[in-house]
């Protein structure tokens, strides 16, 4: 198996606290050894073993591929006229959604395969390794099991989401529309998805309809993820907790037992400030979450509505300026955290054993994704050992 080292690193970021005793564990002249898909030795440049091949990272920064744990990236159509209303003073709320399921019910699979390929290629080119995806935009049994099973064919981790909104059909019979989302279109999703999701949020489904949700794709082995608090105060985020959900997505309206039932539990608060920041919707407050304890992510939530956006780096640098956060905790989130919102401990860290996912900047230090907004600093990509930017 073909060994190679990527040796004069600036600022290496592990995620690994052990090393330097701060989340990012930090080792400064380092270097990196790949074998095969995995990382097998970090440290310093001029301790690295032999390998059969060698990359100067000219004294640049590597750190983890950013794990993106919260996109929707199965849709056809586009939303331009809706984002340049609310732009121009039109208040965001969930029925947009009803443009994009037209579009992605009317489109074939070629287009919206096509259409997610591209923004996985345009992702992977700023840095993102590791991708969540989920359905949610055809909102029929077959609609949702294609986009399920077009997602499946480019990451493992793929989210049913037919509780995005109650589709039109169903409009004067919610009711219904739950037990289509709880019956036969799961039966026909489940096989295609790791995740169940649903939007709990005024406009879409309260917290009676969630839990219903969220039980029936557990009972089919789906692991819950919920949309929380995004737009109103609601019970989103407690139900999260209580169900174990490894994730709630959004999390702008909080209060003070929102707050300490995300500490007490394992459920990790992941924050969309893309969404934020294209809905001039008022930020979530992530310094009273890392404050209280609670496990954080940053995530781009990339969708054609509300957060058009696949940059990790872009909303890096939103949690650093709007949302109360250190360019440290950021990145972490960014990585480390989204992988915890995945559950998983073999991405968003470069220590031996785990995926080799590095993304190299063209920077001195990770502190640049903030201090230089906007600016393309991702210089090279490594997903799974090989080179792919």
């Amino acid at each position: 198996m073909s060994s190679t080292v990527i040796s004069d690193i600036a600022t290496l970021v592990t995620n690994d606290p052990s090393l330097d005793g701060s989340p990012l564990g930090l080792v400064r002249n380092a270097a990196v050894v790949i074998e095969g898909d995995r990382v097998v030795w970090t440290g310093e440049s001029s301790k690295a073993p032999a390998t059969d091949n060698r990359v100067d990272a000219g004294g640049r920064t590597v750190l983890p591929g950013f794990v993106d744990s919260h996109s929707h990236l199965v849709f056809a159509g586009d939303r331009t006229e809706e984002f340049n209303a609310r732009m121009s003073g039109r208040a965001y709320g969930a029925g947009g959604i009803r443009t994009t399921v037209a579009a992605t019910r009317a489109a074939a699979d070629a287009e919206l395969e096509a259409n997610l390929v591209r923004f996985l290629d345009e992702a992977l080119r700023q840095g993102t390794t590791t991708f969540e995806t989920k359905s949610g935009y055809g909102l029929t049994v077959e609609d949702e099991a294609r986009a399920l099973r077009l997602a499946a064919r480019h990451t493992d981790e793929v989210t049913y989401l037919g509780a995005h909104i109650v589709a039109p059909e169903y409009a004067e019979d919610p009711a219904a529309y739950v037990a289509l989302v709880t019956g036969e279109m799961l039966d026909a999703c489940a096989p295609h998805a790791r995740w169940i999701d649903v939007f709990c949020e005024k406009g879409a489904f309260d917290g009676d309809q969630a839990r219903a949700v969220l039980t029936a794709g557990r009972a089919k082995g789906l692991h819950p993820r919920v949309h929380a608090n995004q737009l109103s105060y609601g019970p989103g985020v407690q139900l999260a907790v209580e169900l174990d959900a490894a994730s709630a997505d959004h999390c702008t309206h909080l209060t003070d037992a929102d707050v300490d039932a995300l500490a007490a539990g394992s459920t990790v608060a992941t924050l969309l400030p893309g969404a934020e920041f294209s809905t001039r919707a008022d930020w979530p407050d992530a310094r009273r979450l890392l404050d209280a304890g609670v496990t954080v992510a940053l995530s781009t939530d990339c969708n054609p509505g509300s957060s058009f956006t696949s940059s990790v780096p872009f909303c890096v640098a939103l949690a650093v300026r709007d949302m109360g956060m250190t360019p440290d905790e950021a990145v972490w989130s960014a990585t480390a955290g989204g992988a915890a919102a995945l559950r998983r401990t073999d991405i968003g860290r470069l220590t031996p054993g785990a995926y080799a996912d590095l993304t190299l900047l063209d920077a001195p230090s990770h502190v640049h994704l903030a201090y230089r907004p906007g600016v393309p600093l991702v210089a090279g990509v490594w997903r799974r050992g090989v080179r792919a930017v």
